[in-house]
């Protein structure tokens, strides 16, 4: 294989088969916290129509052949028969009828094909990576297998009010039209609701409960309702309008903080902020990764020490 078609090798693809994956998805780009350093915000860029990638940490970039140069520390001849020995491996990606979603520049004409019990062992070891209690992953969250241009995937998908599904993988971010809000209601009328800007941060905060106290996890003294996407704000403003109180687990981001004002302006009063919850930390997910609300509650059980007579000394 000669050099210049070495570089045509899938970042992508060499990165997980490192188990290394996007923080971050967006429309043909991921950002990765680095592998090359250690850094808690991605800061990582892979182009994927380009194939290409930048480290905007340090100011490095380049080829494939670079990166693995890079990651390797090795010089250019050993790169190139490192990528000859990767990319002989049989059958690669024939070998899994289906396989994660790595093209989120092609996400028109998905086709939902199935949904079942979460049970696949990729998509368990994602949640686990996310930090997500499984039993409460299952309890919200189907496996849906879905078609786009011939090909088929699975992931995690989150049901929304219009029978559509958030969906996500290791490598993909996006949804099954059509595109909603999810909105979880208790049996009786409730005067409160939760808002949350995608599922993840939903179910990071069911799973926060859960660890600080597991005997009482119930969240039933308040609605939930789920964005999916701040450009869904519109549509929830009216489910909103009905309760007496909203507390807001947005983003610690410009968006969030958007999403946040439009809500006091149209709200008032009832609006709350609960990002200072997790702040600090760019989302509830990323508050849970971290395990800060562990490192709380084992701070608060420690033992007061009985200061000494005198000076205490």
């Amino acid at each position: 294989m000669q050099a210049d078609n070495i570089k045509t090798i899938s970042i992508w693809d060499y990165l997980s088969s490192h188990g290394i994956y996007p923080a971050k998805e967006y429309s043909g780009y991921g950002m990765y916290r680095s592998p090359l350093r250690d850094e808690r915000m991605p800061s990582f860029k892979v182009d994927y129509n380009r194939n290409l990638w930048c480290d905007f940490g340090s100011g490095e970039g380049g080829s494939i052949i670079d990166l693995v140069m890079k990651m390797n520390k090795c010089p250019f001849i050993e790169a190139i028969e490192k990528l000859k020995n990767f990319s002989s491996i049989p059958g690669k990606e024939e070998q899994q009828s289906f396989s994660f979603h790595r093209n989120p520049e092609k996400t028109n004409g998905i086709t939902l094909i199935e949904e079942k019990p979460v049970e696949h062992p990729g998509l368990l070891e994602y949640l686990q990576s996310r930090k997500i209690d499984l039993t409460i992953a299952r309890e919200h969250c189907r496996e849906v297998h879905y078609q786009t241009e011939g090909r088929e995937y699975f992931a995690i998908g989150f049901g929304n009010d219009a029978g559509g599904y958030e969906i996500r993988n290791p490598s993909f971010k996006g949804c099954i039209a059509p595109k909603d809000v999810t909105h979880i209601r208790q049996d009786d009328r409730k005067e409160t609701c939760f808002l949350f800007e995608g599922f993840m941060d939903y179910l990071s905060l069911l799973t926060i409960r859960h660890q600080l106290n597991p005997e009482y996890t119930s969240s039933n003294w308040h609605d939930n309702i789920i964005l999916n996407s701040t450009a869904n704000l519109q549509k929830a403003l009216p489910l909103l309008a009905d309760y007496g109180q909203t507390y807001c687990f947005l983003d610690n981001d410009k968006a969030g903080m958007t999403v946040f004002r439009e809500l006091q302006k149209e709200l008032g009063y009832r609006v709350r902020d609960s990002s200072h919850h997790y702040s600090g930390y760019k989302d509830l997910n990323e508050y849970l990764c971290a395990g800060k609300h562990l490192k709380l509650r084992q701070a608060l059980k420690k033992p007061i020490q009985k200061r000494k007579k005198g000076l205490g000394i």
